[in-house]
């Protein structure tokens, strides 16, 4: 069949295509060229936390530039989104657990938005839950006593507490006896964490601390988000058992955190395939598409049979409940 010449794409417009095709290549490959070797900053570090949402996203120019047959920025589209897939996707697989048989621990974290989290849904939460230790955030003198009149007492009667009005109080609540307990005050936005360690029958002692930085929500509070998280106790995968449970306004998209569990923790959400269920958002009104920035960090030697994440009504975060199983005692 002979083709004429003015059905033949002209120059002009095989160029357009072109262009068209480099301009929807162009933002995922700037993402991943930050989001790859942790370069965020400023207003990049909210940017990063949307990752798994980008990754999906990076398919459409994939799709684009084949349907064109743009094979340059084809290629670079397939790079790109293998890339952010490749960083994303484990979080939805189960990945192997340390042969830990001693007791299990069950912990369950819940920011309360400045004691504003329902605190019978919470007390519930805790005794269908068969929660062992309890870390808040956002918490109040009223919420306390709400707690206390809702029954948490006869739950978790051990507790390490730093009810404040706002959002900087923090707490902990237990089954087993706690010692070394106290708080510690972050530099940012002077939230504070309250920490301590369990004796739990059977298992080695665990530290355990009520995590929550400050949150990156303008650039101009960066450097204070980059502070607390630094800040984070690291794991001791030669010492004593730990576990921090909180708010920690980031993601596993963010370098920061990673380097937190490069020392010895495991995200147990991550742990058993439940990486990418979001625990905050959409905030006041704002179409925000949920994040995951609630996390349970333990020590790698400790197991992780679980994690399950709940709505918390009047919370703008929702909770999550991780099952864990500690190595037994020597």
């Amino acid at each position: 069949m002979t083709v004429r010449a003015e059905d033949r794409p002209t120059t002009g417009a095989r160029r357009h295509g072109t262009a068209l095709c480099w301009l929807a290549v162009a933002p995922g490959l700037a993402f991943a060229a930050v989001r790859l070797p942790g370069l965020e900053r400023g207003a990049l570090v909210q940017a990063v936390a949307f990752t798994p949402y980008v990754a999906a996203g990076a398919l459409l120019p994939l799709v684009l530039t084949l349907a064109l047959r743009r094979w340059g920025p084809a290629l670079v589209a397939a790079l790109t989104a293998l890339a952010l897939v490749a960083v994303v996707a484990p979080r939805a697989l189960p990945s192997g657990q340390p042969a830990a048989d001693g007791p299990a621990l069950r912990v369950l974290t819940a920011n309360l938005l400045a004691g504003a989290g329902d605190a019978r849904r919470l007390v519930d939460l805790v005794r269908t839950g068969d929660v062992d230790v309890l870390a808040v955030q956002e918490f109040t003198p009223d919420a306390q006593a709400e707690l206390d009149r809702l029954g948490m007492a006869g739950l978790l009667p051990y507790r390490e507490l730093n009810p404040e009005v706002g959002t900087t109080g923090s707490g902990l609540y237990t089954r087993f006896p706690l010692t070394a307990t106290g708080i510690r005050r972050n530099v940012g936005f002077g939230f504070s964490q309250a920490y301590g360690t369990l004796a739990v029958p059977g298992a080695p002692p665990v530290r355990i601390e009520s995590a929550h930085p400050a949150a990156p929500h303008s650039p101009s509070v960066v450097p204070d988000w980059r502070t607390d998280l630094a800040a984070q106790p690291p794991a001791t995968p030669d010492g004593q058992l730990s576990v921090l449970a909180g708010d920690f306004n980031a993601t596993l998209d963010h370098a920061l955190l990673r380097d937190l569990l490069a020392t010895g923790y495991v995200d147990a959400a991550d742990a058993v395939g439940a990486g990418l269920t979001g625990t905050w958002g959409p905030y006041d009104g704002d179409p925000i598409p949920p994040v995951t920035i609630d996390h349970v960090l333990v020590d790698r030697r400790i197991a992780v049979h679980a994690v399950t994440v709940r709505a918390l009504p009047g919370s703008d975060h929702r909770t999550v409940l991780a099952e864990l199983r500690l190595p037994r005692a020597a």
